[in-house]
């Protein structure tokens, strides 16, 4: 049961991390997205801001 926020905090790590990478990839080649560099952006500055979370609360949990 103790494993269950380390994986939930490991688990929005990597979906935060594969919108950043989704994000940087549309701004760069306009692929898969097509959106507007506006809510890329966005996209980014909230994964950095989901992985600043986790980090943090991955350090409380030590």
């Amino acid at each position: 049961m103790a494993d269950a926020p380390k994986k939930m905090i490991m688990g929005s790590m990597a979906v935060s991390g594969i919108v950043a990478l989704l994000a940087l990839a549309d701004i760069a080649i306009g692929i898969p997205f097509r959106g507007s560099t506006t809510m890329d952006i966005m996209f980014l500055i909230s994964a950095g801001l989901v992985l600043f979370l986790c980090w943090d609360a991955w350090k409380d949990l030590r």
